[in-house]
């Protein structure tokens, strides 16, 4: 019997095909990426660093078995938030009207002048790092929720919420100076030490 050729597939069309698979998968796939921790550093200034007091800086240290050490005692993390509540509202010096603190000397004396400071060792796993993160900017939201809620009569989440909303139908202009407002009542100055 003879052998019959097989008949040729016409490939001439494969390489077009190819090419738009390939910009098909390239113009719809998405690739994550990490969006870290939002903190906006402050400006670099050419004058010198200002003074300040030791009972105005709340010290925050945690080591590499996650362990917490705030103000020199060993801390739990469930009571981090409320004990720098405590040392951010103390108002020590009197300055502060809206402060609603214990008005201890040998704490902080204005929520302007107070430093939280962070620092952490190498060892120190990221997600207890992170949980000390959001009990310390957990502790600044429920104060200037607070504090707007006196004032303005809604959150200070409700405020930013209302600002970010395109359809939000009141005076954007007065909402921001209101919010400004809040953050220079309880300005979030937190510090991390290397």
């Amino acid at each position: 019997m003879a052998k019959r050729a097989a008949p040729e597939v016409n490939a001439g069309s494969m390489a077009d095909i190819a090419f738009l698979l390939l910009i098909f998968f390239l113009v719809t796939t998405t690739i994550e990426t990490d969006s870290g921790l939002n903190r906006k550093l402050p400006p670099i200034e050419e004058t010198e660093p200002p003074i300040i007091k030791q009972k105005n800086i709340f010290t925050v240290l945690l080591n590499g078995k996650d362990q917490l050490l705030v103000e020199d005692e060993i801390m739990e993390l469930k009571d981090l938030r409320e004990a720098a509540k405590e040392f951010l509202d103390n108002g020590g010096d009197g300055s502060c009207s809206f402060c609603k603190g214990k008005k201890n000397p040998d704490s902080s004396d204005n929520p302007d002048k107070a430093i939280i400071s962070l620092k952490n060792e190498r060892e120190t796993t990221y997600k207890t790092y992170i949980a000390v993160q959001n009990e310390l900017v957990a502790a600044y939201n429920e104060l200037r929720n607070r504090r707007a809620e006196e004032l303005y009569g809604q959150t200070f989440a409700e405020m930013e919420a209302n600002y970010n909303d395109v359809n939000w139908p009141g005076n954007k202009t007065k909402l921001k100076d209101q919010i400004e407002q809040i953050k220079l009542d309880y300005p979030q100055k937190l510090s991390e030490v290397q």
